[in-house]
């Protein structure tokens, strides 16, 4: 995923939601088990993005070291 993505481009690839057409016979999740997998997804999209800033940062001010 591009952590720089414009907000529609991001719900794409692996961590895409995904919506499930099950009844609930079969899919035993209650609402706070999606609602904690949603968060999750969601949390790991901030650490990517955190972690791409960091690097970002620590690029520039090596950059600007050398020079």
């Amino acid at each position: 995923m591009d952590p720089y993505a414009k907000p529609n481009e991001r719900k794409v690839g692996a961590n895409r939601p995904k919506i499930s057409h099950l009844p609930s016979e079969i899919d035993k999740r209650t609402r706070n088990q999606r609602r904690a997998e949603k968060q999750a997804v969601a949390a790991e999209r901030r650490a990517i993005k955190k972690a791409a800033r960091r690097n970002l940062k620590k690029r520039l001010l090596d950059e600007l070291d050398e020079n």
